[in-house]
């Protein structure tokens, strides 16, 4: 690995043999200091209890949280987020508090917000514009813990309007000019945007001062870093090159347990107090 900068780990993808305020506590015995979640609940506004279970897990661990998504509905029936859809905009406006409530708490400063599919019956352009509406808000409830709001294009999930990094700079640039305060930067899946035929080096060249995070996986078939033909190192040094300094999240799926998915990365490389 030529490249510097420090990893998370996603523990919504990794670590999920083990229930999930376990995960923390694995990572950390694992090496490494900072871990990111999808949004770990079930619903936009869970339990305090659950709410506290989760806060105390990552504290009890002594790992840093660095990511956490917003609400974004039933992933795995198929939605990808709450953002432009406008029947759901109260909902995902009382997950925003959630959110910045745990980031507070936490130390979390990235909070990613998926836009969500084309729906049936409602006009692109009504959903664009509840889309900025909510990024609207969602950007300013983070800045006011000092965060920052995410934007990510997805791959397989054709009803998904952010495919490519343009396309997430667009409407980044629209909540910009609507709201003239603080505004999304670019989540840059490499994984996602590689499906989707982006080029990573021109995806850099013109769009590296967007990024506000990174996350890996390889290509084909969402593995870890080296099961596939991606030139993750490559794309991570010239993100350092161009300015990127944040950490790098590990997004992919494990071949087998997922501590054995792990090799690739030395212990040594895992916290940030160890790059250098």
């Amino acid at each position: 690995m030529r490249h510097r900068l420090p990893y998370t780990i996603n523990l919504s993808m990794l670590l999920t043999e083990l229930p999930l305020v376990e995960r923390p506590a694995a990572a950390r015995r694992l090496g490494f200091d900072a871990v990111e979640f999808w949004w770990p609940f079930a619903t936009a506004v869970p339990a305090d209890a659950e709410v506290e279970a989760f806060v105390r897990s990552v504290r009890d661990a002594g790992v840093r949280l660095t990511g956490l998504n917003f609400f974004a509905g039933d992933l795995p029936g198929g939605d990808r987020g709450l953002v432009s859809w406008p029947a759901r905009a109260a909902e995902f406006r009382d997950g925003v508090d959630v959110a910045v409530a745990i980031g507070e708490r936490l130390g979390c400063r990235a909070f990613n917000a998926l836009y969500g599919n084309r729906a049936d019956g409602v006009a692109p352009a009504a959903q664009d514009e509840t889309a900025v509406a909510n990024l609207t808000l969602a950007a300013e409830a983070v800045a006011r813990v000092g965060g920052v709001a995410l934007l990510e294009p997805l791959s397989g999930a054709p009803a998904y309007p952010l495919r490519t990094a343009a396309d997430a700079v667009a409407v980044i640039d629209r909540v910009a000019a609507a709201a003239g305060g603080p505004h999304p930067l670019l989540l840059a899946d490499l994984y996602h945007l590689a499906v989707n035929g982006e080029d990573p080096a021109g995806m850099i060249a013109a769009h590296a001062d967007r990024v506000g995070h990174v996350q890996i996986a390889d290509a084909p078939g969402r593995g870890a870093p080296g099961t596939g033909r991606l030139d993750l190192d490559g794309a991570l040094v010239a993100l350092e090159n161009a300015g990127y300094t944040g950490r790098v999240g590990l997004e992919y799926q494990p071949a087998g347990p997922s501590a054995d998915s792990l090799d690739w990365l030395p212990r040594e490389r895992r916290a940030a107090d160890h790059v250098g």
